[in-house]
């Protein structure tokens, strides 16, 4: 039995249902509006987010329905993780492992501070507004380049 974290020593596709879920760092970035150039295929982020967003804490105030309650989210799994990569943000622990690549210091697996990804400026906390009352031709000017 290996003594590195299941991160290290596991694919995406042989995690059990609570260490996927633990990868998660909690940034938020995954919950904003992006829209995608349709003659170059380039996404980009706004700092308009998903109206499940608790902006305050980062998290789906309803995670457990969101498909249900938002059409377009996305539930991420390891059989769609290369379809939708693209679509999440380069600090993604999913997108960083699925394309072979090792967690960030400051991600909480790494380095055991759940508010790391706060204090360090690597989440939306502080930085997007709701989706609600944002009408979509107003979308082009809330893009930003943060996220990335």
């Amino acid at each position: 039995m290996s003594t590195e974290p299941f991160w290290r020593n596991k694919r995406l596709g042989e995690m059990s249902p609570e260490e996927w879920e633990a990868l998660c760092d909690g940034c938020g970035k995954c919950c904003l509006v992006k829209l995608e150039d349709e003659d170059t295929g380039i996404i980009h982020y706004t700092d308009v987010a998903c109206a499940l967003l608790d902006a305050e804490k980062c998290r789906c105030i309803d995670y457990s329905n969101r498909q249900k309650r938002v059409s377009d989210c996305v539930t991420l799994t390891p059989d769609n993780i290369d379809r939708v990569k693209q679509w999440m943000p380069s600090s993604c622990a999913y997108r960083l492992l699925a394309d072979g690549k090792p967690l960030p210091q400051w991600h909480y697996l790494e380095c055991g501070d759940r508010g790391a990804v706060h204090r360090l400026g690597k989440s939306v906390l502080g930085r997007c507004v709701n989706e609600t009352g944002i009408e979509i031709d107003d979308l082009p000017g809330h893009i930003v380049r943060w996220p990335r």
